[in-house]
């Protein structure tokens, strides 16, 4: 993921097949896979649902939701701008002397 907060959310295989060309305007390619970038998630029903901030043609911003069952997922991944976490490069933390 490029910086800012956000979730990578990563499908099985099969779920990409069943979606189909309804979500490819959604995936981003990255070296963990191809996954949806997404603003915000809820995962508290049967459905996850994954909010997608965008620019439109003309540069207004734009908001999409996307919902799709939670079996289609295979992992989700926070990110934060702060490096430590997600798919930014990782700092080794100093080693403490006893």
């Amino acid at each position: 993921m490029n910086g800012g907060e956000g979730y990578a959310v990563f499908f099985f295989p099969q779920a990409l097949e069943a979606l189909g060309e309804a979500i490819k305007p959604y995936l981003a390619e990255g070296p963990a896979g191809v996954h949806v970038l997404c603003k915000e998630i809820d995962t508290a029903g049967a459905l996850i649902e994954m909010t997608l901030q965008s620019q439109t043609a003309d540069g207004m911003s734009s908001v999409t939701e996307l919902m799709v069952p939670g079996s289609m997922v295979r992992m989700i991944v926070s990110a934060h701008s702060d490096g430590s976490f997600g798919f930014g490069p990782r700092k080794a933390a100093p080693a403490m002397g006893y």
